[in-house]
């Protein structure tokens, strides 16, 4: 009996020391290696730990334009900025076809760069608006910046990146002024080509009358009134001469390629393309390496 009720006193309290010991012990490790874990995770991913803000980049295009998405997966793809965290989305409104709920279903499922808005597609009866107030919703974070572009732009994201870092992340509205000879940001609005707003101000067009009662029009120009109806924006930068039109297509919005851009817009041809492919030497990285596999 005395036998059992020495077991009952003394296991109890034996089990007890063991398990603060042991918690002891794991905790000690944990103090000890953690630093070197850090450093591990650091070293692994040198590039996320460093970036200074983030950019969503929303591409307005249409359902039936494969080729050009893909094209721009490729344009887009191979460049990286160390500055900035920087994601790119496909727009469009809902599919009306069975081959784009089948193709595109494709495309989300091997590369999930696709959003559907639900609106009917169009270009100046409220895309943009649905773009911007749908984003706080359906997203899973929060951006510093979002961009909408066009489809026939090519953004050099490493320039932007740059031009970037020392602007505010709040009230901002960044792009290429209109019209064409003002330098001033404050005066009218920016052109479609590719705009940029600080996150506060797009869960500000989610959440006000404003923009809401006026969404028919052409898509730069309104979003530049409702900024102004609704006192905001205060910071503002339009970044010429490195945004533009590709030379020769719209007057005094264009100019000669120049080693400092950000954007050009209007690329409709294949030849367009090319030349600013070229221009920029996009593909030297490869022209570097040397391979069995392929001759360029």
């Amino acid at each position: 009996m005395r036998r059992r009720q020495l077991i009952l006193v003394v296991f109890p309290s034996l089990f007890l020391l063991f398990f603060f010991l042991y918690f002891s012990f794991v905790l000690f490790n944990a103090r000890v290696a953690s630093p070197s874990i850090a450093k591990s995770k650091l070293a692994e991913t040198p590039d996320l730990q460093h970036k200074q803000f983030s950019l969503l980049i929303g591409i307005l295009t249409c359902p039936d334009k494969y080729e050009r998405r893909h094209f721009l997966r490729l344009v887009y793809g191979i460049q990286a900025s160390p500055l900035a965290d920087i994601d790119m989305k496909f727009i469009f409104c809902n599919l009306t076809k069975a081959e784009q709920r089948a193709f595109i279903a494709l495309e989300i499922l091997r590369f999930n760069d696709i959003i559907i808005l639900n609106c009917t597609e169009n270009m100046n009866s409220g895309k943009t608006y649905t773009y911007f107030s749908s984003l706080p919703r359906i997203i899973p974070r929060r951006y510093d910046y979002v961009m909408k572009a066009d489809d026939d732009v090519f953004i050099r994201l490493a320039p932007l990146a740059l031009s970037l870092e020392p602007l505010p992340r709040l009230d901002m509205y960044y792009g290429f002024v209109i019209p064409c000879s003002s330098k001033n940001p404050f005066v009218d609005y920016m052109s479609g080509m590719g705009f940029l707003l600080s996150w506060d101000i797009v869960e500000w067009i989610g959440n006000s009358k404003i923009p809401e009662n006026d969404t028919y029009g052409p898509e730069d120009k309104l979003v530049g009134k409702w900024l102004k109806m609704g006192n905001k924006a205060k910071n503002r930068y339009s970044n010429k001469p490195a945004m533009y039109d590709y030379p020769g297509t719209n007057g005094r919005c264009s100019h000669e390629l120049i080693p400092e851009t950000v954007a050009v817009h209007r690329l409709k041809r294949w030849d367009q393309w090319l030349h600013v492919l070229e221009f920029f030497n996009v593909t030297k990285e490869l022209m570097n390496k040397r391979s069995k596999l392929y001759h360029m």
